[in-house]
């Protein structure tokens, strides 16, 4: 099945109670058995079944599916956000002394994880770009997982999935990539070579902004090396379901960051238009970034362009197409504030991957806590406006904003 059928008439879609078109909301604490010995081994994972919502729901389960199956994992884990889940993901095979190798140019909360990892005695080398020739010098003894975003927020930066999952590989080294920004839609980051995807599914598959969550999806094809990968220890007879048993059965469990069942159903219904929103988004995107280069406008951002030095990989990677965030440079901080203030369309808000476009001045909000250091190496200046483009009329998007820049100025 093509993209948009499978999210409608996918295996994981199912026979949902009653003919239902969407899973029911199990909105339900805990689950009733008719006797002791069945929930007994509910418990114990010696039988299929839900105990408590906190460690599996068949609402989450039916959102967890269907995200497994759009990725092509071989099973997948939603949390209460996307920083809960990467996170969990990072925890469930690290040690103290361990190393991540990451790009300086993620978005603000992850580095932020970084700085309270490293208090955990967990260390993080970072490079500026996303390729081979940058991150092959950073591995140590030490290295146990390298990470990535396919396209960076908001530094706009594209990773080679393919080419880094070789070095990774070659490195016996797990590739863990975000791919909120680039969704299922326009990459499959499993089937380019990565072992774990992780998406902030607030953003792009919920679509609507009205749920907070996040999701791990694991290959399953990673050769764990128990004696190296120390954190994995207990759970050797899963062979390279280790890493998706322990999170499951142990840190997801225990560190309790479930996803609401209501979130997820709103999830599912939101999925279901995922490739439309996408495809509209993108080329709205792709078409005001192309008028404010035109127009003169500084430092316009976006990977889809000609300009952009990830353009031909856009082109084999992402389905020809950019994603849905775009950036320019304003002149000043006030500049900046000014334009945000002008625009009539675009809604002044943090999220990303709303129907609705959205505006932010990241050096101010998102990156706020990072160092002017750590906000350079991710692209973002006291002048850099951050733009979610949602799937208005690109006409009356290019109007806004070039109407708002002229206020400005």
């Amino acid at each position: 099945m093509e993209f948009n059928t499978k999210l409608l008439h996918g295996q994981a879609v199912g026979s949902y109670p009653n003919g239902g078109t969407l899973p029911p909301i199990a909105q339900t604490n805990a689950f009733r058995y008719d006797c002791f010995e069945t929930l007994e081994k509910v418990f114990s994972h010696k039988a299929m079944g839900f105990a408590y919502s906190r460690i599996g729901n068949p609402t989450v389960a039916a959102f967890e599916q269907r995200i497994s199956e759009l990725e092509g994992g071989v099973g997948a884990i939603a949390t209460s956000s996307g920083m809960a889940a990467l996170s969990m993901a990072l925890l469930c095979i690290l040690s103290p002394g361990d190393e991540i190798i990451a790009g300086s140019g993620s978005y603000g909360g992850t580095i932020d994880l970084f700085g309270n990892l490293e208090k955990l005695g967990i260390h993080t080398r970072f490079f500026h770009e996303p390729t081979v020739e940058e991150i092959e010098p950073l591995i140590t003894p030490r290295t146990r997982v390298i990470f990535g975003e396919v396209i960076s927020n908001p530094s706009l930066r594209v990773m080679d999935v393919a080419a880094v999952a070789a070095l990774a590989h070659q490195h016996k080294l797990p590739l863990i990539v975000d791919s909120t920004t680039a969704t299922p839609y326009l990459a499959n980051p499993l089937a380019l070579g990565a072992d774990i995807v992780i998406h902030s599914s607030s953003k792009y598959i919920n679509g609507s902004g009205d749920a907070i969550s996040g999701v791990i999806v694991d290959g399953g094809k990673f050769p764990w090396d128990f004696s190296f990968h120390t954190a994995l220890q207990g759970f050797e007879k899963y062979k390279k379901l280790a890493f998706l048993t322990r999170l499951r059965t142990d840190i997801w469990e225990n560190f309790g960051g479930c996803l609401a069942p209501m979130n997820a159903f709103l999830n599912v219904v939101g999925l279901e238009t995922l490739g439309l929103r996408m495809s509209r988004i993108c080329e709205n995107a792709a078409a005001l970034a192309q008028a404010l280069e035109e127009a003169g406008v500084a430092e316009v951002r976006y990977p889809a362009l000609a300009s952009h030095p990830a353009h031909g990989l856009c082109a084999r990677q992402l389905r020809g197409m950019g994603g849905g965030i775009l950036t320019f440079r304003a002149g000043s901080k006030e500049k900046a504030v000014s334009i945000l203030n002008h625009l009539r369309y675009a809604a002044i808000a943090s999220n990303i991957g709303d129907v609705r476009t959205l505006v932010i001045h990241p050096a101010s909000t998102i990156a706020l806590k990072n160092t002017k250091e750590q906000r350079q190496a991710g692209g973002i200046y006291q002048d850099t406006i951050r733009v979610s483009v949602g799937i208005e009329d690109s006409k009356d998007l290019i109007q806004d904003f070039l109407q708002a820049i002229s206020a400005a100025e």
